[in-house]
């Protein structure tokens, strides 16, 4: 009988069960028998990581990591408040999950203790902050502030040049609803006239 087979996986990285198949033709058997030795822990169904270990004890891995795995390397995002309150356009509400953007699932999904809300949605792939503006306004649910309010702090950080008027208007062109467009449209005249 020949010996247990012995991956070498890196710390820190997410693994979904068929990527064991390359050590195992079982790789269901493997996962489990690596969970058991403690080389892997398991956050969902089919979905693994092996732990990095700090001088606090254990790491889970990284929001990236844990889509890059789950996704299987398929573009994705991060946006929501985090990224919205960072514009400096008034503060939103907080939200229990992070909103990511991606080509490929929807839908709520929880790994571990973390939760996350998934969206197939187009994005650019690198967004520049007036991009994340857009979304805000796309995203009007999540907002303390009213929308007058938000527009006419959108108008003081495009006026002192922290967002760019051309680029905003690009982004809402592409990525906005109809609604967002207008609203932008009619920030960016304001500011012309």
């Amino acid at each position: 009988m020949s010996a247990p087979a012995k991956p070498r996986l890196a710390r820190g990285r997410v693994y979904r069960t068929r990527q064991l198949a390359q050590w195992s033709e079982n790789p269901t058997r493997l996962a489990k028998r690596l969970v058991r030795e403690g080389h892997l822990r398991q956050l969902a169904n089919g979905l693994y990581y092996r732990p990095h270990e700090s001088r606090f004890g254990e790491v889970p891995p990284s929001d990236e990591a844990l889509m890059r795995g789950f996704l299987e390397g398929s573009a994705f995002v991060f946006t929501g408040p985090e990224y919205w309150n960072s514009l400096g356009l008034g503060s939103t509400a907080l939200s229990p999950e992070t909103l990511v953007y991606n080509t490929k699932r929807s839908g709520p999904f929880q790994f571990g203790s973390r939760r996350f809300r998934l969206r197939r949605m187009r994005f650019p792939r690198t967004p520049p902050p007036e991009w994340y503006a857009v979304d805000l306004l796309d995203n009007g649910d999540y907002m303390d502030l009213e929308s007058r309010e938000l527009l006419e702090r959108l108008g003081v950080r495009l006026n002192d040049g922290g967002l760019k008027p051309s680029t905003l208007e690009s982004m809402a062109r592409k990525f906005g609803t109809k609604r967002t467009q207008q609203l932008v449209r009619g920030v960016t005249t304001r500011l012309a006239a």
